[in-house]
């Protein structure tokens, strides 16, 4: 086989596996039009694995070398089993090599027993990605029963853009959106292999245009500590500040804690929130759950 060959060859692969996915499975949202194409489209495609459309397309039509990070992307947009993974790699010349195996993250045993002495603080443990990992009675109290959230969307910039009451909550949402978007490039520089990661931000992309430009931006931030005000239904408006603590044990995860000045008005809110929270936790217990990959 020459390589020509080879590359087209692969382009009819990605053509026909593409053909295949509907926007549903692919975690898009479902357009009202009726669709031209069958399957996913290019663009969505390059999207969801983080590329540009161009990039893509030459990929199709075998003008365009694949890297194997982009075909490991490209294997679990497309749901590929493990042989045809094996396959699309042998069509783009390259040589099988398999994304490391990842183990599920679970709170660490230290950070939860923190967040059960945390009585009238929120806090939550965010791990790789953003995501929410566990959480206290307080942070569902403050921002959202984490629990009747699917485990694959329990990720913190997520529900940023695709959390209607979130939006509500915060009274400057454009700035802490952007920051969530900053923090979340810095956290896919460590794992550029992450196919999660490229996951998250092309789904996001295909279904906020804020989340697409502010992407672009390419701004970088870390998760460290911050201030923001909050406009709670319960105990009105919040002015917080929160600090990301590292975890020894596990470098993946951290701490995030919520505080108010004592004597301020916010510090009563919190207070008057923790009070409810306890009431609702005893009416209604709440279960927690970590466990994301």
């Amino acid at each position: 086989m020459s390589g020509q060959r080879d590359s087209n060859e692969l382009g009819e692969f990605l053509k026909a596996r593409r053909s295949g996915i509907s926007p549903r499975e692919a975690g898009l949202p479902e357009a009202g039009a009726r669709r031209r194409v069958r399957g996913l489209r290019r663009e969505e495609v390059a999207l969801l694995a983080s590329i540009s459309t161009d990039y893509y397309t030459r990929l199709e039509q075998g003008r365009r070398r694949a890297s194997a990070p982009v075909l490991n992307a490209l294997a679990a947009i497309l749901r590929l089993s493990e042989e045809e993974r094996a396959y699309m790699f042998e069509l783009a010349g390259k040589s099988l090599a398999r994304p490391p195996r990842r183990t599920v993250q679970k709170t660490h045993p230290q950070l939860h027993r923190v967040l059960n002495e945390l009585t009238t603080s929120p806090a939550l443990v965010m791990g790789r990605r953003m995501d929410i990992l566990d959480w206290n009675p307080m942070a569902a109290a403050l921002l959202t029963d984490f629990s009747r959230i699917p485990e694959r969307h329990r990720n913190y910039v997520w529900l940023v853009f695709s959390d209607p009451a979130m939006r509500e909550l915060h009274a400057d949402w454009e700035h802490t959106a952007r920051s969530c978007v900053a923090m979340l490039r810095r956290e896919a520089g460590r794992d550029p292999e992450d196919q999660r990661m490229a996951a998250l931000v092309g789904e996001l992309s295909v279904r906020d245009d804020d989340f697409r430009r502010w992407w672009g931006d390419h701004r970088v931030a870390g998760l460290s500590r911050g201030d923001k005000v909050l406009r709670h239904p319960l105990v009105g408006e919040l002015t917080l500040d929160w600090d990301a603590l590292a975890c020894a044990g596990d470098p993946d995860q951290q701490l995030v804690v919520w505080t108010a000045e004592p004597g301020t008005p916010s510090h009563d809110g919190l207070r008057i929130l923790s009070s409810w929270a306890a009431d609702a936790r005893h009416d209604t217990p709440q279960g927690r759950r970590g466990g994301s990959a």
